[in-house]
């Protein structure tokens, strides 16, 4: 049950932040509600991915996945809400955006350049790559995985914005 828990509370914070970025935007009134929606269902899918009981899915695959999912949803939404899908994807993607990867690699960057014997240099230099790397192929898996969708159906996805 505490598991129904964790992936309801995340797509609801997604959601939320969705909105947020949403927002900034100035999308129609309609949009805020798909945005919601589409992230938390976006955000979920990574979850689940990724604290799945039966074996867990490297944050990469996942938010490849999820973003894939993402990307469905905004071209299948968009012509229903009269918007561009992009209206509603790239609101829906950034409360996926690695933060916790590239705070931690710009913290070793500093501890690296910090450090004064060469196995703490080696350490950091370590966690730096190892973390800038996860954060550049989770933001490129996303990329790719909202692009898809909007170039397979092009004809659905342009037809909403005429």
């Amino acid at each position: 049950m505490t598991y129904l828990i964790e992936i309801i509370q995340d797509g609801f914070f997604a959601a939320i932040a969705a909105i947020g970025f949403s927002s900034i935007s100035n999308p129609p009134r309609n949009a805020y509600g798909w945005c919601a929606g589409i992230a938390a269902v976006g955000h979920i899918t990574r979850y689940i991915l990724t604290h799945n009981p039966y074996g867990n899915a490297h944050i990469i695959f996942a938010s490849l996945v999820a973003a894939f999912a993402i990307g469905l949803l905004a071209v299948w939404l968009a012509p229903r809400a009269k918007c561009p899908a992009e209206t509603f994807s790239f609101p829906a993607l950034l409360p996926m955006i690695p933060g916790m990867y590239a705070y931690r690699t710009v913290e070793a960057l500093v501890l690296c350049l910090g450090s004064h014997t060469e196995a703490d240099f080696n350490h950091y230099f370590y966690l730096f790559s190892s973390n800038g790397l996860t954060c550049t192929f989770i933001v490129a898996g996303m990329v790719m995985g909202v692009t898809v969708p909007i170039f397979l159906f092009k004809k659905i996805s342009f037809h909403a914005t005429r």
